[in-house]
């Protein structure tokens, strides 16, 4: 079963998704106003359970992220073997990752648009998988990061390009543009390692493959990151880590391929679903 943030007649549910439409869950448990608040209580499958028989009632809605206002968001930069080879260094893999945050407001839900701003052209895509923490914790060993895990989702971390070289070491200004980004479209929840350890992630932009990968390739592997991410910080429930593209990104093509308004991208990975978002200039 799956789960989405959603609007619909001027308020915001979440709920169950289904082919027709949304089940509307939240009135059913007032102690949980939000998913973030269903996944501190680990009620998901709770969640299911008042779902099932019923139908949906809601058919006309808005995607939103799929948990609001997260604690924190954390972006593995550069974990697939190709996406490391662009950079022309030398270097096999760095011994350890690239991490940069990114704001909740700087992502929009599925099927709405990512925003291409008045000071830059050169918006770009990126497709990834996205994890979501269920259950907190400090300096987590590898052998134990699945079990931290509540749910998946998918990411299209859209990035303005000339907006990441404008410091030497930072990029974190071209990463957090309000709404150059994507997640969703829902939740799946995590109950086993094989939706994770070995599934193919892909992004399409207007119907063209453009990112095409498997996380058994990640350089740096999920538990891993879940691991070296804890150690600094501690991880609370809701919180997400997006955890790397492959390569293909826009930036790479001679001549670049950066998005236009229009252009659609869908970022699609096996077992969780795919996450549609259409390209529009600031208003």
């Amino acid at each position: 079963m799956k789960f989405a943030t959603y609007s619909t007649d001027g308020a915001t549910y979440y709920g169950a998704v289904t082919d027709a439409g949304m089940i509307p869950l939240s009135p059913n448990f007032a102690q949980w106003p939000t998913l973030r608040n269903v996944i501190a209580a680990d009620g998901l499958h709770d969640l299911a359970q008042a779902a099932a028989g019923r139908t949906a009632t809601h058919t006309d809605v808005t995607y939103d992220i799929p948990v609001p206002n997260p604690e924190k968001i954390i972006c593995v930069g550069v974990n697939f073997p190709d996406r490391n080879a662009e950079y022309k260094d030398g270097q096999e893999a760095p011994p350890n990752m690239s991490l940069f945050p990114r704001f909740p407001r700087s992502f929009t839900g599925h099927n709405r648009a990512v925003i291409r701003p008045p000071e830059s052209e050169k918006l770009d895509y990126e497709g990834e998988i996205a994890i979501v923490i269920g259950k907190g914790g400090r300096r987590i060993p590898e052998a134990e990061a699945y079990d931290h895990i509540a749910a998946l989702t998918l990411c299209n971390e859209g990035t303005i390009r000339d907006w990441v070289r404008h410091a030497k070491f930072n990029v974190t200004q071209g990463k957090n543009w309000d709404a150059s980004g994507a997640m969703g479209p829902w939740l799946v929840p995590f109950t086993h390692a094989a939706q994770l350890d070995d599934i193919r992630l892909t992004c399409h932009v207007n119907g063209e493959l453009r990112q095409d990968d498997r996380t058994s390739r990640m350089l740096f592997p999920i538990r891993r990151q879940i691991a070296y991410i804890s150690t600094f910080t501690t991880l609370v429930p809701g919180d997400i880590i997006v955890t790397g593209t492959p390569t293909g990104a826009g930036a790479r093509f001679d001549p670049p391929k950066f998005l236009r308004p229009g252009d659609v991208v869908e970022v699609s990975a096996e077992g969780i679903g795919t996450l549609r978002s259409e390209v529009a200039d600031d208003a």
